[in-house]
């Protein structure tokens, strides 16, 4: 089986796996790259920042079929 078929690239916070680590009580939280809603991410996590709701749909997008 090939297991290379769903993979994924790490361009940025896996959808659904939560903050990298929890923001400083004084860091900002960084603005969703698609809706510009502020996301579970600190402004200092590099990559694509997506809020709940677009990495949910993110997430069905690139869902494989199986």
């Amino acid at each position: 089986m090939d297991d290379s078929y769903c993979e994924t690239s790490g361009a940025g916070p896996r959808p659904g796996a939560g903050p990298a680590r929890p923001p400083a009580p004084d860091e900002p939280f960084a603005e969703c790259v698609l809706c510009r809603e502020p996301t579970e991410y600190p402004e200092s996590v590099k990559g694509i920042t997506l809020c709940p709701v677009c990495e949910w749909q993110e997430a069905q997008r690139t869902a494989c079929s199986g």
